[in-house]
């Protein structure tokens, strides 16, 4: 083991002693430092090897396979979700709801899970094929909606009420517009809250596009959904006149997207 030495120096007539400690003058030379700076770059390299060897992995297929397969099944390419803006909820959850959702913005907006919101599409497309047309009303008090549900009840002769719905017309047989149905869809709950009431008074299931922010009592069957914009409506729309079409073996022809979508062709998802 290396000792330290003490060493005299005098200056100014005075003498100074030094100790010096030969080991630590040895781990602090350059050649030390070299050795060590080796070691780093050695284990640098081991990592450099690993990394390159999970880049040729295609962990999407390793981890979840299943989930793959399943968008090779989806109603339309996931791209055209995202253009029509359908998985924007808001920044409200509730508890009715919580389940849809997959996580939150940077923003605070939600983000519905786009998977399942195809799935609850061809849900929601099977429900709805359980009732012949001339059964079915439609409520849509938001103006983002009325294009896309009066192309909707256009297309399979549905009656369709946007703007307002005439309060009563389910419940009080006086009326000279009292109307039966087997069927009430609304676009929102909420807006269309007296619609629902009113099936729910007379016992008529209901179908309804929920939002985030939206609570379900009284909502029979439901499609989740953005329900505020009108490009996300006219694609739930356009899906569910197209899926109602095949369910049923109609003789019609499915009216194209932009029909539903104002500008459809150029519209981008968000990168």
């Amino acid at each position: 083991m290396a000792k330290s030495k003490k060493t005299e120096i005098s200056e100014n007539d005075e003498k100074v002693v030094i100790e010096v400690d030969k080991e630590a003058i040895i781990k602090n030379s350059p050649e030390d430092k070299k050795a060590k700076f080796a070691k780093l770059l050695e284990k640098a390299k081991k990592l450099e090897k690993t990394v390159e060897e999970l880049k040729d992995i295609d962990l999407k297929k390793k981890v979840k396979p299943e989930e793959e397969e399943e968008k090779k099944d989806m109603l339309v390419p996931i791209e055209d979700y995202l253009k029509a803006s359908i998985h924007l909820g808001t920044r409200v959850i509730t508890p009715d709801m919580r389940s849809y959702v997959y996580r939150r913005r940077a923003d605070g907006l939600a983000v519905f899970n786009t998977t399942l919101l195809d799935e609850k599409i061809k849900e929601g497309s099977e429900y709805l094929a359980e009732f012949a047309p001339e059964d079915i009303i439609l409520v849509c008090k938001r103006e983002a909606g009325w294009k896309a549900a009066n192309k909707f009840a256009e297309s399979l002769g549905i009656r369709v009420f946007t703007k307002k719905y005439p309060a009563g017309i389910l419940t009080n047989t006086n009326l000279d517009n009292f109307t039966e149905a087997s069927l009430i869809f609304i676009c929102d709950p909420w807006l269309d809250k007296n619609a629902l009431q009113d099936a729910n008074r007379v016992n008529i299931p209901v179908l309804s596009i929920c939002d985030t922010n939206n609570f379900t009592q009284g909502i029979d069957k439901i499609v989740p959904g953005n329900n505020k914009s009108a490009k996300s409506l006219g694609m739930i729309f356009y899906l569910l006149t197209k899926l109602y079409i095949q369910a049923r073996k109609m003789d019609l022809s499915v009216p194209p997207i932009r029909e539903f979508i104002d500008d459809w062709d150029n519209l981008q998802p968000p990168k």
